[in-house]
């Protein structure tokens, strides 16, 4: 028998996703953000929520654009530090050696150093009790070639995303492959 836990967010994992953006005088900040994800295929969407009082709100809302940037299990201790500092009182990029590079195409900083970036224009906002909502279209994805397989797309084995358990607000690895996705389910089909 399954023991009631209660409303709670523990669902797990959640992504461990660096936002990106520029804020009113144009310098470069990262919010860390756990509550995210794909959104839509068509168009190509992702969201991420964050709360009013984060310095990112008013920026994505000013600039209409973020990039979504993807930390390796390397960058574990700047991701944390990304998500506790605030960026109207330090400038997270240098604190944690990262370097902001200008996208092209958003008006919005990603992170040279991150295996995977996604530059996204803000389609919508929704309000969601604490939280706003943000879903960017996805613009372009841009990866390091070090972590790309041999179709040229994102491996996770290769590019090693690190995933948050808001339950022990513990930081994991991803595991290893354990099947292929429309494909290990067909076995049970009769």
């Amino acid at each position: 028998m399954k023991k009631s836990l209660g409303k709670a967010t523990h669902a797990m994992p959640t992504p461990v996703w660096l936002v990106g953006s520029y804020d009113s005088e144009g310098k470069a900040n990262l919010a860390t953000v756990a509550w995210g994800g794909v959104c839509s295929s068509d168009p190509a969407a992702v969201t991420v929520s964050l709360r009013k009082a984060r310095h990112s709100y008013d920026a994505i809302m000013e600039r209409q654009a973020f990039t979504v940037n993807i930390p390796s299990r390397d960058f574990v201790v700047a991701a944390d530090y990304a998500g506790i500092a605030s960026g109207k009182n330090a400038d997270k990029f240098a604190a944690a050696g990262l370097t902001p590079v200008k996208s092209d195409l958003v008006d919005a900083p990603y992170v040279a150093e991150f295996p995977l970036v996604i530059e996204c224009r803000l389609l919508q906002t929704v309000e969601i009790g604490v939280h706003t909502q943000f879903i960017g279209e996805i613009i372009d994805v841009k990866a390091d070639a070090s972590v790309l397989d041999e179709a040229g797309l994102p491996d996770p084995t290769k590019v090693q995303p690190i995933v948050y358990s808001p339950t022990n607000r513990g930081y994991y690895a991803l595991g290893e492959k354990v099947g292929q996705g429309f494909d290990i389910g067909k076995q049970l089909m009769k």
